[in-house]
């Protein structure tokens, strides 16, 4: 891998995270390597001025803090097919990031870079807009959104908690209608996440699917689906007459969704590439660690496994 321009983003407000990236930023530097660098959280986006800053190619971008500013990472690179080295500094989860301890000597994580010895990982991403007009003649009304996690489409309001009529159609059939507490469009990488939550099906990232689960719903028929990769999903919102219905991106709000409009849901034409360090790299190692499975309540010895 060339390193001859690097973002480093740093985890806003965390001290450690930020003392990090400096250390980081110094040592590219010494490499002849140019250097990117700000913070990135709920009130700070850097990376449409790291992108709209430079013409030349973004060889790398280093993202230390937690799943968060990871994700919000993807949401902004994926799409210009910059790879993502993501660290747990200042993170909590830590289910996207390195380990710290194979980062610590950042000067062998540079040899090993230049020196091409690390694994990229793959993962699926969906996009979604707004549409209205002619459910067959469809226009959209808004930008392109991108998500690592999981689209949701669910209302807010600031004195009440507000309950949602969503209509949900793949490939133009109508699937369910759902009263409850939203809606939510993973990918595999989310379905450890909100979905997860939801009592939705957990998938292994190495596949392409989209989970659709319902949030909360009034009715004991509504269950999660998995979907194929190829599927065009909409979320219509009904009866929503105080404009509380929104559309979120891994978390954060992407939209209102006005009367007439609708969510349109598929997997994007790219994916997120994540720098792999770690040389046992395993997903079920992952979930065992992060959601603490194989925890029964009394313990034995699996003899068998020799």
């Amino acid at each position: 891998m060339e390193l001859k321009q690097v973002i480093i983003a740093h985890k806003a407000g965390d001290p450690q995270s930020k003392i990090w990236a400096e250390k980081c930023a110094k040592q590219l530097e010494a490499r002849q390597c140019k250097v990117l660098m700000g913070p990135s959280g709920f009130k700070d986006n850097p990376y449409p001025v790291f992108l709209a800053s430079t013409t030349s190619n973004i060889d790398l971008a280093v993202v230390l803090g937690g799943d968060g500013t990871i994700l919000a990472a993807a949401r902004h690179l994926a799409a210009e097919g910059i790879p993502i080295l993501a660290v747990n500094v200042g993170g909590h989860l830590g289910f996207l990031t390195e380990p710290f301890e194979w980062f610590q000597d950042t000067e062998q994580v540079w040899d090993r870079l230049f020196n091409d010895h690390y694994a990229v990982e793959l993962r699926m991403m969906l996009e979604a807009r707004l549409y209205e007009g002619k459910r067959l003649e469809p226009n959209p009304v808004s930008d392109h959104f991108y998500c690592l996690n999981e689209m949701c489409v669910k209302p807010a309001s600031i004195d009440r908690m507000p309950t949602s009529f969503l209509e949900m159609e793949v490939d133009g059939e109508i699937v369910d209608q759902y009263q409850g507490d939203g809606l939510l469009v993973s990918t595999p990488t989310g379905s450890t996440c909100y979905t997860a939550s939801a009592n939705g099906p957990i998938i292994h990232p190495g596949m392409e699917a989209i989970a659709v689960t319902p949030i909360c719903p009034l009715s004991l028929s509504s269950r999660p689906i998995v979907i194929p990769p190829g599927s065009l999903v909409n979320i219509w919102p009904l009866g929503d007459y105080e404009l509380n219905t929104k559309l979120w991106t891994d978390g954060v709000l992407a939209s209102s969704i006005w009367p007439g409009q609708w969510v349109g849901v598929r997997k994007a034409d790219f994916n997120a590439k994540f720098i792999i360090l770690r040389e046992t790299y395993s997903f079920y190692q992952t979930i065992r660690e992060k959601l603490q499975w194989a925890g029964t309540r009394i313990h034995y010895d699996n003899n068998h496994r020799q």
